[in-house]
């Protein structure tokens, strides 16, 4: 579908959101190697478990705020108290759960840091570095095998399908559509 701007889309992007356009314009599927980033985006996609990610992406500023800036220490010192206030917090998705396994995953994300260095190391590792392109899919074996071992390691709400949108979202898989602008 051709927009306004002249441009074609990938079409889950909403042309009626702003923000949804800027996001799959200048983020989504960009190489991502930031730890802090590869954070932000673990958390927020394991909040979308269920939900759409237009939903998540438009509590976005809410969330960083929530999360203290996603600053990895202070989400792993987070305690029950914390994890209260959160779920009392309208901007955010409420889900006590979900909240929960944020600090849990924070505290495994730590540890995956120290083990490969940083969890950049850890999660390009499976590719060796490698950028997959691919589209029309919502899990592949790439993502099985890094759902099954963040599982192992303690993670939740980090099963396939989310682990493949995370992937597309830090770069690591090129999604964008066929016809899509961003096409190589």
């Amino acid at each position: 579908m051709e927009w306004k701007d002249g441009k074609c889309r990938c079409r889950w992007a909403n042309p009626r959101n702003e923000r949804y356009i800027r996001y799959h314009d200048e983020e989504w599927g960009s190489p991502v190697h930031d730890d802090k980033k590869l954070f932000e985006m673990l958390i927020l996609e394991s909040f979308q478990a269920g939900l759409s990610w237009e939903c998540i992406l438009n509590k976005r500023e809410a969330f960083f705020k929530a999360f203290d800036g996603f600053d990895l220490e202070k989400v792993c010192a987070y305690d029950e108290g914390k994890e209260r206030i959160l779920k009392e917090n309208a901007g955010i998705v409420r889900n006590l759960g979900k909240i929960r396994a944020a600090v849990v995953n924070a505290r495994i994300f730590r540890k995956i840091q120290e083990e490969y260095g940083s969890f950049d190391g850890y999660l390009w590792r499976w590719t060796d570095g490698r950028v997959i392109c691919e589209n029309g899919l919502t899990s592949s074996e790439l993502s099985d095998r890094i759902s099954e071992d963040l599982r192992k390691r303690g993670m939740k709400f980090v099963g396939t399908t989310i682990i493949y949108a995370y992937l597309q979202a830090v770069g690591i898989i090129w999604g964008h559509e066929d016809g899509c602008f961003l096409q190589p």
